[in-house]
């Protein structure tokens, strides 16, 4: 991207993720394969736009938050379990999305320590600490302590710069590193972990007293010559410090003006305007964050965060767990699913237009006034990979109530309507919590493949009562994060602390397009129906929280809530 924004090249390549085929929990990936492909990628690029490389002035790096593993020279140590557990090996990244590490969590969970304050209440086993801990307790002693942890986008820079400066957004937001204070020692010591911090956290890469650097600060002196090599770049190129991909693509949403019904507003949103404005950050799973210039403390939504992207800022963050996957899913294994896609390749479309002319022709036949009355007495519960926020609770699973003895094309078209319905309710859930704790949301500012979904963007508007704002590149607003992290690491100002929220915020809005609003259009009779399908999908987790009690009482083992 150059200066304004504006794409120049891009460029994709394919990543390895092993999945166990015994344990659905599991899910690795190899820091070797990520930095192969951006090397790929980067050079595709330049070769595209016919750039010489001495014409790019920085570089950003996102990634998910997920645990990468090496020993202290970089290099990648094994975390699949088994007999080559702690070695040298491919398969060192245990992804976000990996589940391993539930009694571990359990563990966290139980300590009453500070750290859980900053988690909305309860650690993920989503998070670094539990899959660190899972390795502790399966790996051997002498394995184990020569590992170095990384979240994934303080790995990519550490790579690049051969620099283990580590940032403020995965250290506060994944790995229990604590606003004003640090690492707790107290913490560490009682879940077992207690030789990170007699190592003075070297294994952890912020050492007591250390600062950790703030969105696009520089690390270390840029590219090192060997990466450089890698990747077809100068020595030397400023390498901004990192942020994790949701917060990458809240940079690249949050500052952008918008039209509506095609006029664009004059005013130039400020920095105060990005509290009122929550980015949903949408993929496989979808995160939900909004920023306050003071912290808020949400129960069951994780933070608050203190400095992740804008100095002297909070930042809290909700999220669901599985979304786009949630559709996927849906679709693909419902009966139907080939025949959809046998009349999408004959009629020369994709299966979305197809299922939307369905649910419209189904609709007009049978005399209602909006798929969500044509969908009325089916309900889906869509904790199908459990849930992040705002119940905080992986055990949750997904319901679906209404179902009909019915293998139709016509029954996956109102299937499909109703996750949709489902992923729309619980976005209100997360931005009804936020509310009612503090934040003052009043549009949602999307970005991911799903907003080019613009049914779902329509629900979205009307079941949360609010706007919603389509950036100009749905499926850039992360990578276009990443790059404003590139050129603020450029800026010859960049290492003053005291001027980086005036500044990266400046760049955000010289970077970022407007987007296209879509407001809220139900009719009252449909608002009703939206409002009785919410307190629905409410009465659902209560009902699935009680039925687990009595399970469980039934078993001898007690009530867990």
């Amino acid at each position: 991207m150059n200066r304004s924004g504006k794409v120049v090249a891009a460029a994709s390549q394919e990543t390895k993720t092993w999945r166990d085929p015994t344990n659905s929990n599991i899910f690795e990936q190899s820091t070797g394969d990520i930095w192969s492909a951006t090397g790929v990628v980067i050079k595709k690029c330049l070769a595209s736009s016919g750039l010489d490389p001495r014409a790019v002035k920085g570089i950003g790096f996102d990634a998910t938050c997920s645990l990468a593993v090496t020993d202290f020279d970089g290099a990648p140590i094994v975390v699949t379990k088994g007999y080559n557990l702690g070695q040298h090996g491919e398969r060192n990244i245990i992804l976000w999305a990996d589940h391993r590490a539930e009694k571990e969590a359990n563990l966290i969970n139980g300590t009453g320590s500070i750290v859980l304050d900053y988690v909305g209440g309860k650690m993920s086993l989503e998070m670094e600490i539990p899959k660190i801990l899972w390795l502790k307790n399966n790996m051997a002693p002498e394995l184990f302590s020569q590992c170095q942890f990384f979240d994934l986008p303080d790995f990519l820079t550490y790579q690049a710069t051969k620099d283990s400066a580590r940032s403020c957004c995965s250290l506060t937001c994944k790995c229990s590193y604590v606003p004003n204070s640090g690492w707790q020692k107290d913490f560490f010591s009682q879940i077992g972990l207690g030789e990170l911090s007699d190592r003075d956290y070297a294994q952890v890469g912020v050492r007591e007293g250390e600062q950790t650097l703030i969105a696009g600060m520089p690390v270390g002196n840029g590219l090192s010559e060997k990466a450089a090599s890698e990747l077809g770049l100068l020595p030397g190129t400023p390498v901004g410090s990192a942020l994790i991909d949701a917060y990458a693509g809240w940079m690249g949403t949050v500052a952008a003006r918008y039209r509506e019904n095609g006029v664009l507003s004059d005013i130039v949103p400020s920095l105060e305007e990005s509290g009122h404005r929550l980015a949903a950050v949408a993929g496989t799973s979808t995160c939900h964050i909004v920023q306050s210039p003071e912290g808020i403390f949400v129960d069951g939504v994780w933070g608050p965060y203190k400095d992740p992207i804008i100095a002297g800022w909070w930042m809290n963050e909700g999220g669901q767990s599985s979304t786009g996957q949630l559709i996927e899913f849906m679709l693909t294994n419902h009966p139907a699913y080939q025949e959809l896609v046998r009349v999408a390749k004959a009629q020369q479309t994709n299966i979305y237009s197809v299922l939307q002319e369905t649910l419209e022709r189904l609709r007009v036949e049978h005399g209602v006034d909006s798929l969500t009355e044509l969908t009325k007495d089916l309900h889906i519960y869509p904790d199908f990979h459990g849930n992040r926020s705002p119940i905080a609770d992986p055990r949750m699973r997904g319901s679906i109530v209404g179902a009909e003895l019915d293998n139709s094309l016509v029954n996956l078209a109102k299937t499909y309507h109703a996750t949709l319905m489902a992923i729309a309710l619980q976005t209100r859930h997360i931005v009804d919590t936020l509310n009612a704790a503090g934040h003052a949301v009043t549009s949602i500012y999307m970005s991911g493949g799903q907003a080019k979904n613009r049914e779902l963007m329509q629900l979205f508007a009307d079941v949360c009562r609010m706007p919603v704002v389509l950036p100009a590149d749905s499926d850039g607003a992360v990578v276009r994060g990443a790059a404003m992290l590139g050129r603020f690491a450029a800026d010859a100002h960049s290492r003053a602390r005291a001027t980086q929220a005036k500044r990266l915020w400046d760049i955000m809005v010289e970077m970022t397009a407007p987007g296209d609003v879509v407001a809220p259009s139900c009719t009252p009779k449909e608002a009703r129906l939206l409002q009785a399908k919410y307190n629905i999908f409410l009465e659902t987790i209560a009902i699935q929280k009680r039925w687990r009690a009595e399970m469980e009482g039934a078993c001898g083992t007690g009530a867990d809530e």
